[in-house]
């Protein structure tokens, strides 16, 4: 009598266990069901060409955590900094073929795929980073990523590396101090045609080669913004930095678009959101830096040129040549809407 006594009070208990894990999954409570419950999770590979550092990195960590959050664990982002997973070329085709998720990119190493992005390539462009963030989050930066559909991307939300400088082996102070200087490009037609124009000889060397070609003499100069000179180390083979602000580089935050549409849409929405959101962090997050970055290379001893508002605008007008480089490659409208909108912020 005992035995079975404590045999109905054992099938009761295992009944009423039983009737709370199922009301608790008809409420939809995730905290009481299992990751096999909610489905297989979604693994994303995020690759970009920056050390761990710099803000690039940072908000690459930051999507990762809030878009994990956002998603209950549903989806899982794995970060791949330093170029683990190639060139900004080999990213950009991985997306593409859909063997990588997400990249973040400069906007100049993918010109060969999207052409109209060496708009930001042009010199003396963006008379402030206000003007430039108005135009890259409006009508036509959504023009231009928009564009990146025709190369299977989801074009997401510009990043920013900042504003370029100069680094020499003697002082850039004045227009004439260019002159016979061979200077590293990349090989972009508007870059080049831009140090042509400032009387340089312009010598397209890949990225990965800079470093030495500097420390060997094979080119005198190069630009770059300040987190690139810092986080390559140029200033170590560079007696020289002129603060132009003479032209802007981008990054680009992009989606393979067969994976990303293939997603349900709540992930997608997340996603796209987080993605756009995190730009305006990591800009903010380069501009706080610029002011460690700069410090790191006085310490190193390198002599700073401050680029006069008259020299400014000699080199403007020499340059302005460039601009129509642009115009006869794509026509008036893309750069007359950057133009009617930066005019409102000068």
């Amino acid at each position: 009598m005992f035995k079975s006594r404590n045999l109905v009070m054992l099938l009761v208990m295992v009944l009423l266990l039983s009737l709370i894990v199922i009301g608790c999954r008809g409420r939809g409570d995730l905290n009481t069901v299992s990751k096999e419950d909610l489905g297989e999770i979604i693994e994303i590979g995020y690759g970009h060409g920056f050390m761990p550092e710099t803000p690039h990195h940072k908000a690459a960590i930051k999507f990762k955590e809030e878009v994990e959050a956002a998603t209950n664990g549903r989806v899982k982002v794995n970060l791949f900094p330093s170029g683990q997973l190639g060139s900004a070329r080999e990213m950009f085709e991985g997306l593409q073929m859909g063997t990588q998720e997400i990249a973040l990119v400069p906007t100049a190493r993918i010109s060969g795929f999207a052409p109209e992005l060496q708009l930001f390539d042009l010199p003396f462009l963006f008379p402030n980073r206000e003007a430039g963030y108005k135009v890259m989050d409006g009508e036509v930066g959504t023009e231009l990523l928009e564009g990146l559909k025709s190369q299977k991307i989801k074009g997401v939300a510009f990043y920013e590396d900042g504003y370029k400088h100069f680094t020499a082996n003697k002082p850039i102070s004045k227009l004439e101090d260019f002159k016979g200087l061979k200077f590293r490009t990349m090989e972009s037609p508007i870059v080049i045609n831009q140090f042509k124009a400032l009387g340089s000889n312009p010598t397209p060397i890949d990225f990965g080669e800079l470093y030495s070609s500097l420390q060997l003499g094979v080119v005198d100069g190069q630009e770059n913004p300040l987190v690139t000179i810092v986080s390559s180390k140029f200033y170590e083979v560079q007696t020289n930095l002129t603060l132009s602000e003479h032209a802007y580089l981008g990054h680009v935050l992009i989606f393979s678009d067969s994976w990303y549409s293939n997603l349900p849409q709540d992930i997608q929405e997340i996603l796209y959101e987080k993605g756009r959101e995190i730009a305006n962090w990591q800009r903010q997050a380069v501009q706080e830096e610029e002011i460690k970055y700069l410090e790191t290379i006085k310490n190193a001893g390198v002599n700073i040129v401050e680029l006069s508002q008259a020299e400014r605008d000699k080199m403007r007008e020499i340059t302005l040549s460039v601009h129509q480089e642009y115009v006869k490659l794509f026509g008036n409208e893309i750069l007359d809407k950057a133009y009617a909108e930066i005019e409102k912020y000068k």
